[in-house]
């Protein structure tokens, strides 16, 4: 199991205890960001924006922009193939 640590003194299971609980910490805040971020959602849908679309718009911007020109003509190949474009 790679590098672990024999948990023998108090001062390693101390250690220990504080990465668990910063963890714990850590997941505490990452739900309250996801709760935040699904109120920001149904405050869009209900202005009539479609949720689904906004999560492709995010996933988008987070691409470099060789990525995004490399995904659309991946995308427009496929849909003319199929003849939807």
């Amino acid at each position: 199991m790679g590098n672990v640590t024999p948990i023998s003194g108090d001062t390693t299971q101390k250690k220990l205890r504080e990465y668990i609980e910063r963890i714990e910490r850590l997941q505490e805040d990452k739900e309250s960001i996801a709760d935040g971020i699904k109120v920001v959602f149904a405050e869009a849908k209900s202005e009539g924006f479609d949720p689904k679309v906004m999560r492709e718009v995010l996933k988008i911007r987070k691409m470099r922009e060789d990525e995004r020109q490399e995904l659309d003509a991946v995308l427009q190949t496929y849909l003319a193939a199929l003849g939807m474009a």
